[in-house]
């Protein structure tokens, strides 16, 4: 059994709606410039030296959230597919956390 800090569940659902919505609104939020200068974490690259399929996705769906669309395929071309489903899986999120009206 789950125990919430927030007893009103109508409350609860409206901050977790909110937060939710917010997230792009975050991910814009982070510079570009400073994005592009790190390094690579990748356990897969630093070891081999070659690039995975997952390599340059944050950089490249960060550049999408800026509509930088030529950046964003340069960094990982997979971009194209992970975007919609990131946007799928956001959107129904916001639509199951989003306070349902209850009939009197």
């Amino acid at each position: 059994m789950v125990t919430y800090w927030l007893k009103s569940k109508k409350l609860r659902q409206y901050i977790m709606s909110t937060g939710i919505l917010l997230i792009p609104v975050a991910l814009y939020i982070v510079p570009l410039n400073w994005l592009y200068k790190q390094h690579s974490i990748c356990l897969f690259k630093n070891l081999t030296g070659l690039d995975c399929y997952g390599c340059g996705m944050t950089r490249a769906i960060l550049s999408a959230l800026h509509f930088h669309f030529e950046s964003a395929f340069y960094y990982n071309k997979l971009f194209v597919i992970v975007l919609p489903l990131l946007l799928y899986i956001w959107s129904m999120s916001i639509i199951k956390y989003w306070p349902k009206k209850t009939c009197p």
